[in-house]
């Protein structure tokens, strides 16, 4: 049998002008190249077999590959390179070769390292970087990938496009991510009702329909907030909802202000405007305001102390 592989060695060579000790290290890279295969292979095997968490497959996967990808550029370095025996060596000249000509991928590298330390966000958070926004679906060696969210799609919904964005973005351009720290974001409703309306009912309408939707968030909120605090310096004084009061050309502005979670911002919204479009219809005194012409006669209409038909009178 040894005798066979010689001679096929030998034809090889002649062939291909290849020398021996050249396919010993081909040979040997293919079978480390075809171990690491198998090995994760089994891994991954074993893994899904004792989790169904979508989760947590996403991170032993990713993790796996890392594990051994890296085990191999070790082994089949050593192989080729006999002069370096030492990882930090070999690793350190690879690096500074490579730098040189590809700095762009270079950065992807050391952003993806930031990314893995710093852990600035994870899959499964919803950032927005460069003017994108989208929840993280993938993290890899050069890029990471968002399902993009709003762009011509309202209220934070998906838009069902992917997203492939370098890692080296996270040097470059400010990161919000919606998923760390407070968790929450405030969400308002602005509602506006005509001057003739009886607005301070509505404001306490509104106010009813705000508590009802979102106070139980306060609370949560609040232990998060704590929590955060120790990070970062997050103040808040208020985390239930609110009714703000404003005047606009067409009427008085009511505008709730109150906590939900980032992907429930649109279903939230809906489930209020429901309620005020049925408690609303039940009140004689509480009109919507909206664009319109008006003629004013202020002799007619006007208040006695303001030149109205009162005064005339008197």
């Amino acid at each position: 049998m040894e005798q066979q592989l010689e001679k096929l060695s030998q034809w090889i060579g002649q062939s291909l002008n290849i020398s021996t000790s050249f396919q010993k290290q081909l040979l040997s890279s293919l079978i480390i190249i075809f171990l690491f295969i198998v090995f994760r292979y089994i891994f991954l095997f074993i893994v899904f077999r004792q989790t169904k968490d979508v989760k947590k497959r996403y991170h032993w996967r990713k993790s796996i590959a890392y594990v051994l990808t890296i085990l191999a550029i070790f082994l089949i370095g050593r192989l080729w390179f006999r002069g370096f025996q030492s990882f930090a060596t070999f690793m350190g000249i690879f690096a500074a070769g490579v730098a040189i000509a590809l700095q762009d991928l270079i950065a992807n590298i050391a952003g993806w390292l930031f990314i893995m330390w710093r852990r600035p966000f994870e899959v499964g958070d919803r950032i927005e970087i460069n003017n994108q926004t989208g929840d993280v679906i993938d993290t890899r060696l050069f890029m990471f990938t968002l399902m993009e969210i709003g762009n011509w799609v309202a209220a934070d919904q998906s838009t069902g496009r992917v997203i492939h964005l370098p890692n080296g973005l996270v040097f470059k351009h400010s990161l919000a991510n919606y998923s760390r720290g407070f968790q929450y974001i405030w969400n308002e409703v602005p509602v506006l009702v005509t001057f003739e309306s009886n607005w301070k009912k509505a404001k306490e309408i509104l106010a009813t329909i705000a508590n009802a939707h979102a106070e139980h968030l306060s609370t949560e909120a609040e232990k998060r907030v704590k929590r955060a605090a120790k990070r970062y310096m997050i103040f808040y004084n208020k985390l239930t909802p609110i009714v703000w009061t404003s005047v606009e050309d067409s009427g008085v502005l009511l505008t709730i202000r109150y906590l939900c979670d980032p992907r429930k911002r649109r279903s939230s919204s809906e489930a209020i405007w429901e309620d005020i479009l049925s408690q609303f219809a039940a009140c004689n005194d509480i009109d919507f305001a909206y664009p319109t012409t008006r003629f004013y006669n202020n002799r007619i209409e006007g208040k006695s102390q303001a030149g109205g038909q009162n005064s005339i009178n008197e």
